[in-house]
């Protein structure tokens, strides 16, 4: 059964047009289904403004209040990824691609000092080492990359950081796979 919606109301001069099409899409969820997994960005380097757009979608928002429109909502910030497979077993240290990418949110995060918004680091390992050494492991990879942002401008009162060990797998089916370690980044 096709539903219809409309589509366009156009004003011009006194004269409404209006259209309606047939919707052969599927209808979507609810701003309250679950939330999207975090973005993996993989190797890419991202720009600032994808950044800035993709952790602050609420400045938007201000700038079009402050250019006298009414801001009826944003996006959810977005929670990024960094990289699949980036950190060696048992290590803290940070790779070149994934220094690369910090560096976009470094320079995006410096613009926001003095801000009372927090952006959470959350360090993630494989399961190759017990539960202890693993909880340990991933703090001190949220730590790495909080030191690093810090040392490229960022505000460190703004960065929260967290490990949660192995308890929350990028791929369960392979525990210990490369893509279970990362750093993911987000609004907290």
């Amino acid at each position: 059964m096709k539903k219809f919606r409309p589509l366009l109301v156009l004003c011009l001069c006194g004269l409404t047009l209006s259209a309606t099409v047939a919707a052969q899409t599927p209808e979507i969820p609810p701003a309250s289904a679950s939330a999207p997994e975090a973005v993996d960005l993989g190797k890419t380097v991202p720009t600032a403004e994808a950044i800035n757009e993709g952790l602050f979608p609420d400045d938007k928002c201000k700038e079009l209040e402050a250019s006298g429109f009414k801001c009826m909502g944003f996006k959810p910030a977005i929670k990024y990824s960094l990289p699949a497979t980036s950190f060696k077993v048992g290590s803290a240290e940070l790779p070149t691609t994934l220094k690369q990418q910090l560096d976009v949110f470094a320079d995006v995060l410096k613009t926001k000092k003095n801000s009372d918004r927090k952006v959470r680091i959350i360090g993630h390992a494989d399961a190759s080492g017990t539960p202890a050494v693993n909880q340990a492991l991933s703090i001190k990879r949220a730590e790495s990359v909080r030191d690093y942002l810090v040392t490229k401008g960022a505000d460190a009162a703004m960065l929260v950081t967290e490990g949660v060990g192995s308890a929350d797998l990028k791929n369960p089916a392979n525990p210990k796979s490369g893509e279970n370690r990362r750093v993911e980044i987000g609004r907290k």
